[in-house]
């Protein structure tokens, strides 16, 4: 298969993926947003602090990746990357630039949040405000998609491709990061469709791309 007829199946496969997206996001909005997040507060499922625990490694690895890349940067001068090392590379740029689409994108969309966390923002539990609100810029209206799950599917999406060996333990990883995300109330179902499909499209790009750069002479 020739380079552009690889990048026409991934334009596809990602269109594909947006129009799917799309659908479950009507549908969460709809039919399953609300009563999941209601459940989820009347439960008091939040209190579980091992869901918070979950939560914290994206923005972790995010804030320790320039480190990583340079690292990384500094290895290369002393030889060639050995596979893993080639991919962590690339698993940390898709992060980066997942977050920074999640964050454009959020701005575009303008969500309300499914609880109030910070400086009264208005939310679903907090005020009874549900919905997008485009281009309302700010804190207050950045809920969808989610950032945390756009870092998560970012990064492993990269592993996945280019080390399939591990994709059981990409999995183990990553699920219960995704569910700590609404078991949190930290967003929405549908924030977290799509953020992951978000981040598994920039991840796949990012992968591609750069094996093509790399065969490239």
């Amino acid at each position: 298969m020739s380079t552009d007829d690889g990048y026409s199946r991934l334009f596809r496969h990602s269109f594909a993926a947006l129009g799917a997206c799309v659908f479950a996001v009507v549908i969460c909005y709809y039919f399953i947003d609300r009563p999941v997040a209601f459940f989820v507060h009347n439960h008091k499922i939040a209190k579980i602090e091992g869901f918070r625990w979950l939560t914290e490694p994206p923005p972790m690895v995010q804030g320790w990746s320039p480190l990583v890349l340079a690292l990384l940067a500094i290895r290369r001068a002393w030889g060639p990357w050995r596979r893993w090392q080639y991919a962590l590379f690339i698993a940390c740029v898709s992060l980066i630039i997942a977050d920074q689409f999640r964050e454009s994108l959020g701005d575009i969309c303008g969500r309300y949040w499914p609880e109030t966390w910070h400086n009264n923002n208005p939310s679903l539990i907090g005020t009874g405000a549900y919905g997008f609100h485009p281009f309302e810029v700010g804190d207050d209206t950045g809920s969808f998609p989610s950032g945390h799950a756009a870092r998560i599917l970012g990064f492993f999406s990269v592993l996945w491709l280019a080390m399939p060996r591990g994709r059981w333990l990409y999995a183990i990883v990553a699920l219960p990061m995704l569910i700590a995300l609404v078991a949190m109330n930290y967003h929405f179902v549908s924030d977290v469709i799509a953020g992951s499909v978000l981040g598994a499209i920039i991840g796949a790009w990012s992968i591609t791309l750069s094996d093509s750069i790399g065969r490239t002479k």
